[in-house]
Order: structure tokens, then sequence, then C-alpha cells
């Protein structure tokens, strides 16, 4: 039997529609909607019509909340000049077992829900008689903003700015944004700060720096503070010794005891361990030395007395141009695995801690075997108007890699310690001073420029006889370093560029949107430029470095100018907003371009707590005779080692 037969289709045929089409014109809809209305009872459709004029009215109710809430106006502080500054909020990783010794971890941030900053033109030469003439408006703002400890442990906006939170989300930066065109710095409010506040301001951010070192990283090298670990060079308890001094001058005798405590249970430098000569011997040689003499407490020189008799290995070497590596444990020395060289300002900047080791020992071997490397280094070959090439073969005893002459990295120590030794030796060895002077000329005559448009005095390198208007952040140490030479009694031409090249490295903080300066920057020479400072985007991280403050702490013992107070104080307003993070420590930042995201690092240097902080504290004092220039030279990790009485 057959199955019933079935239609494989359901025909429909629309009535009302031109020629069986479809039409989906508005008309027809507005029919249709119509139509479905006329269809509702009276009740539904009185009940339809109330409910919209009640969300109408709620709606029109909130608007004001809602808009205060969007523009966030009561939760943000204000510009002098209106604009509204917005803090950054960076998250904080946990600490991971796999990562403990790793450096330069940056945490994987989310690319979503950024706020884009407002756009503006490029950053321009900031005007500061135009800056200091707004100071007044904004005094009784800036008086109540001393700090205290309580609201740091829990990552909120205090009067410096936004912290590094270490439990909110954060917004990452888009892909793809143009990163050039960033808002106009928002310059640090000007202040009538004492200096007793800030003095505390300064202790406030050494008892947060170390916090976090106690609590994450005690006995460690170097603290990581968004992953709440520690790296490792040494394995010698670096942060902590480079520190030591800085406590003291401080005053901070609590922290001061705990270090000592560990130092003299803890510290051994009986370890299979290498090491660099230069770090070593600035970092720590310098930093026990100085704190010997600070605290006449024979534990440092104790101490010092070990670590340098370990490092003299490094100078048993063909030409006695020191290997760049000891092994302190098993007594050998090296060069570094890729080449036979050692860096020119490495073995040329570790003179003043070994020559004081052998004033205090009456060893003639430390002096002996530093004084030798100058001696053949005053002798060589291969400079430029005495600009010294960055590199030297510990076999020849020769420069190698000539032709290219930078007082930036590799090079830069080289000249403030020949300054820095004939003060030391109480002005007596004139070798010294003509190389210093002979370079200073060098410098003049080769590597001084003007940026445009504003005119900035900088310095730049030459490369086979090409200049290049590249400078390095290392490079304004030199401001201090003249200054310090004409106080001394060297012309009186060298102050006047201290204060050119002053302003040129405070502008290559303030020109930055965080109001740090990136590592590196290029000046513009051509007529036409916008702006002067140029930053590439691999130079554009701040790694909490010195020598700014350094040199500002110079100009101002030397002039009494209260403008280097003033930028040293915008500067650290700067660290504490971009840098600081809310569990403890101060990170190094991967852009300062960026004050949305300035991308931390994870890693803070032991120089922010033996220098930058060090400089800063010295800078706000008013006291002259705290760490007298007439009676101590700093070593280039800003330890004081002391002026040699003129009888030696």
């Amino acid at each position: 039997m057959l199955p019933p037969s079935r239609q494989d289709y359901v025909s429909i045929n629309l009535s009302g529609q031109r020629s069986g089409s479809y039409n989906n014109g508005k008309q027809w809809r507005r029919q249709s909607c119509w139509r479905k209305w006329k269809q509702l009872s009276r009740l539904q459709r009185s009940l339809i019509l109330f409910t919209l004029v009640l969300l109408f009215i709620c709606g029109m109710a909130s608007f004001p909340t809602v808009s205060e809430h969007l523009t966030g106006l009561p939760q943000r502080e204000q510009s002098t000049d209106g604009n509204l500054l917005k803090p950054f909020v960076i998250p904080q990783m946990p600490p991971e077992p796999d990562r403990v010794n790793q450096q330069n971890q940056v945490p994987e941030q989310p690319s979503s829900q950024r706020k884009l900053p407002n756009k503006r033109g490029p950053p321009v030469l900031i005007n500061r008689q135009q800056k200091r003439g707004n100071a007044s408006a904004v005094e009784d703002k800036a008086a109540e903003s001393k700090t205290g400890g309580g609201d740091e442990e829990e990552g909120v906006i205090s009067w410096h700015g936004a912290v590094i939170d270490t439990e909110q989300g954060t917004e990452g930066p888009k892909d793809g944004e143009n990163k050039d065109n960033l808002p106009v710095h928002q310059e640090p409010r000007p202040t009538n700060q004492s200096e007793a506040n800030r003095l505390e301001v300064v202790r406030d951010a050494f008892r947060h720096a170390w916090k976090g070192y106690k609590e994450f990283a005690w006995g460690h090298d170097e603290l990581r503070p968004i992953s709440k670990s520690y790296s490792e060079w040494f394995g010698l308890g670096l942060t902590l010794i480079d520190a030591l001094d800085t406590m003291w001058i401080l005053g901070l005798k609590e922290e001061f005891e705990e270090a000592r405590a560990w130092v003299s249970t803890e510290l051994s430098f009986n370890r299979n361990v290498d090491v660099n000569l230069f770090e070593s011997t600035i970092r720590i040689l310098g930093g026990l030395l100085s704190t010997y003499h600070l605290t006449g407490d024979s534990l440092f020189l104790d101490k010092a007395k070990d670590i340098g008799s370990r490092l003299m290995p490094a100078f048993k070497t063909p030409s006695k141009i020191p290997y760049s590596d000891v092994n302190i444990g098993k007594g050998t020395a090296h060069p570094p695995r890729w080449t036979s060289d050692s860096t020119v300002a490495e073995v040329t900047s570790i003179q003043l801690e070994f020559r004081e080791l052998t004033r205090l020992t009456q060893d003639p071997q430390y002096q002996a075997a530093v004084s030798e490397v100058m001696k053949q280094v005053h002798q060589l070959e291969g400079k430029l108007d005495g600009l010294v090439p960055m590199f030297i073969n510990t076999n020849s005893g020769q420069f190698t890699h000539q032709g290219i002459y930078t007082l930036g990295a590799r090079a830069d120590s080289y000249y403030e310690y020949l300054l820095k030794q004939w003060i030391q030796g109480g002005k007596t060895e004139d070798q010294l001073l003509e190389d210093y002077l002979q370079a200073v000329e060098g410098v003049k005559k080769n590597l001084l420029q003007k940026s445009s448009p504003g005119g900035l005095t900088f310095v730049g390198e030459v490369s086979h006889g090409q200049f290049s208007p590249k400078m390095d952040h290392l490079v304004c140490f030199l401001p201090g370093t003249l200054a310090l030479g004409a106080h001394n009694g060297l012309p009186a031409d060298h102050m006047d560029l201290a204060k050119e090249l002053m302003e040129t490295c405070y502008q290559m903080y303030v020109q930055m949107e965080t109001g740090l300066s990136p590592e590196i920057v290029h000046f513009n020479m051509h007529q036409g430029s916008i702006r002067d400072i140029d930053v590439k985007l691999a130079d554009r991280h701040n790694l909490l470095r010195p020598e700014t403050v350094e040199s500002l702490f110079y100009l101002y013992r030397f002039t009494n100018d209260q403008k280097y107070q003033q930028w040293g104080w915008e500067i650290l307003q700067s660290f504490n907003k971009y840098t600081k993070v809310s569990s403890g420590g101060f990170t190094s930042i991967n852009n300062v371009r960026d004050p949305e995201y300035p991308s931390p690092r994870d890693k803070m240097e032991s120089f922010f707590l033996g220098e930058t902080l060090k400089y800063l504290y010295l800078l706000f004092s008013e006291q002259p005779g705290l760490v007298s220039l007439d009676q101590y030279v700093f070593n280039t990790e800003a330890h004081p080692l002391p002026i040699w009485p003129s009888s030696v």
C-alpha cells in the first residue's frame, strides 16, 4: 500500500501587497505599528504610557549625579591652569617562585578600558618665570601637603598624586596608539615647603623604600617591588650597604642599627662569586669607608679592609690595567667573556676608594695599583683634546675602539675622578689637574652645542669625526663637577657653563609628561624645530638615577639660589607620583612620556637609596656643615670620603 501523499511546501498569499512582492517601506511599518497599538485595550495603553512618563522623570532627576560621576571632578585634583591631573594606578604582581631571580620583569597589563589622555601639542620649553609667578596661588594648598606614613600603606592618592597600587587593576596602552602626541607635562605645583617639611618628605621616601626592601629583599642585592621579591647581582646585600651612610646622614637611627646588625652577623666576602671591580669598589668599599668615617665604628673599616684585599687580584694583568671581574672567594680575576677590554670609566673611577684604603691601613699596595692606572692613561695616545675613548685593553694597555668620544656611559666618571682625586689629595697632584682642565676645554671645543628653538646648552658625542646631538642622563653629573672645580679655584667660566648645563638637565625632566627624565635624549639643532628635545622609544626609561639631583645639590651649595631646591622638590614629587609602590619601595619605569601608564620595570636600583635620596636630603638642608664640601669629597656613588690633611 502506498503511503498517503504529502505536500512539500506551503503557499501563503499576503493580501495587500503589490504584485506579490515584499514591501519594507516606512509607511507600511507605521501602519502596522499603529494597527497593533489600536488592538491593545485602553488599560494596556494607559499602563504603557504611565511607565514611559515615569522612566523619563526618573532619568531627568538622576542626570546631575550621573554627570558628576562620569566627569569625576570631586575625585581629582586640578592643576593651576585648570587641567585635570589624572592619577594612574598600576597593579602589583604576586610573587612567583620561578621568577625570583629574574630582573627587569615587566608585569603584563590588560589592554582594555584605558582612558585616553587629552591630546595636545608637543612639550615646549617651560617658562620658569611664569611658573614661579603662579606659586602664590597654590601656596595655601601646598602648605597642607606634608605627608605622614598612614596613607601610604593602602595605595590611596595622597598629596603627591597617584602611587603604584598593589591591589587595583590598571588600564594598559592601546595597540597602535600614537605616543608622540601626548599631553604637555603638568608640573608639580610650586610650594613654600619649609626646610623641615622637605627633609621629612625625603625621610618618608627612604622609610617607604626601606620598608619594601626589609620585607621582601632583606639581605639581597636589589628589591623588585612590584613582584614583592628580589634580584641578585653579587649576593652581598648591595642595597643595604649602599644605604648605610644615607641612613646615618638622614638620622634614621632605627633603620641604621638593624642594618649594622646584618653587616656584623651576616655579611661575609668569603664567597665563590664573581663581582664587578668597579661596582664593588664604588658601592661596597666606598659605602663601608664612608660609614666608618661618619660613625667611627671600626666594624665598617674591618669589612672595608676585607673586601679591598679581595679585589686586588684584578690588577694582576700584563698591562696593570685591571680586569673587570674578580672572584672574591677564589682570588682570581678575568675580563668579560666576550672581550679582553675594560671600560675606561671603570678602571679610572676606583682611585678615591683605594687611595683612602691605603691612608687608613698604611698599606701602599692599594694606592700604588690605582695610581699606575692613572699614570698610564695620562700618557696614552688616542685622546681628542683630552677626551678619552671608551675602552682600554688589559693586555696591551692601549685604547681600543677609538674614534668615539662621550661624557656618557663608559667614560663619564673618568673626568669626575680627575678633579676629585686632585681635591682629595690636597690639590698637590698637578698631573690630575692638567688632565682635567684639558678635558674641559676638549668638551667646549668638540661636544658643546645649543638646541633649537630654546637654545639649551648640551653635551653631545663625536663618532669618527661626526657630531651626534645625543646626551645621556649620566652626563648630568657634569654641572656639579664643574661647579665643584670652580669652588676650588678653577676658572670662573666653569661655573657659568655649570649653570647653563644645569638648566638643560632640568628641562630634560620638566619637558617630559611625567616630570622624570629619560635615560637618553636627542637635541634638535635645525632652524624651525618645534621642540628642543626628542626621545626615542628605546630611551624613554627612568632608572631613578641621581645625576641631576647631585648637580642641583652642588649648585645650591655654591650659589644659594633657591631655584635649585625648587627644581629638586619638583623631581622628588614626580618620583613619589609615578614610581612609588604602595606596598613598599620605588620602581624604575619604562616610559616617562606616558603619565597614564609609565610601565613599571619592577626594580629599585641600590643607588636610589645610596645616591638619589641622599643628594635630595642634602639639597634641602640649610646646613652647609652637613657633609661639608670643604671637608669631604663624594665618590661617584655619593659616598663621602675625607679630604686629606695638607700634611699628607
